[in-house]
């Protein structure tokens, strides 16, 4: 009998643990009032902080996303030390030529990042877009950002409409944005 107590109180433990885990999850996922939760219902909230002038990369200039007003922005946090970053820079620079004659922009936003690698990586990855460098992060972080890379698609109205929290891609971009550039303000 005493050889099935330890492995009965391990499988306890395990189930215990996986209880736990599940109800955190499940947890994590009823936040209605998130950004996330919010798009995922097809409710556009509006996009946080929209007045906070920030820098703008090698200029003695700052701008807010309020200065984008009446455009479709895609705004992308990034960093030059993330390798998604770098994967997705050039899908950017391709989407920005597009933008361009839409009234539209990439808007990038530099987080957890010094200005000389990000000028850097401005310059390898031919980045023709505006980049702004939030440089307490507090910026970022009111879109609910903890990592890199992250997309928000702000409609002309300043609403965010999608929203993607990791790497992008040609597909998505192409899926997204053309309902969102076809609406007028």
């Amino acid at each position: 009998m005493r050889r099935f107590v330890l492995p009965g109180l391990v499988v306890g433990a395990a189930v215990a643990l996986l209880a736990l885990l599940a109800f955190g999850v499940e947890g994590q996922g009823g936040d209605s009032t998130s950004i996330d939760a919010k798009v995922a219902r097809g409710v556009w909230p509006p996009a946080p902080d929209t007045n906070r002038a920030l820098p703008v990369l090698g200029s003695t200039r700052s701008e807010s996303l309020a200065d984008f007003r009446g455009k479709v922005v895609v705004l992308n946090v990034f960093a030059s030390w993330c390798d998604p970053c770098k994967a997705e820079a050039p899908i950017l620079a391709r989407t920005q030529r597009q933008l361009a004659h839409h009234d539209a922009t990439i808007l990038g936003v530099t987080y957890l990042d010094n200005s000389s690698s990000s000028e850097q990586f401005v310059r390898q990855q031919h980045i023709t877009y505006p980049v702004l460098r939030d440089v307490s992060g507090s910026f970022v972080r009111s879109f609910g950002t903890t990592g890199v890379p992250e997309t928000f698609v702000i409609n002309r109205q300043g609403q965010i409409e999608a929203l993607r929290r990791f790497q992008l891609n040609d597909q998505w971009l192409s899926q997204t944005l053309p309902h969102i550039l076809a609406q007028r303000s």
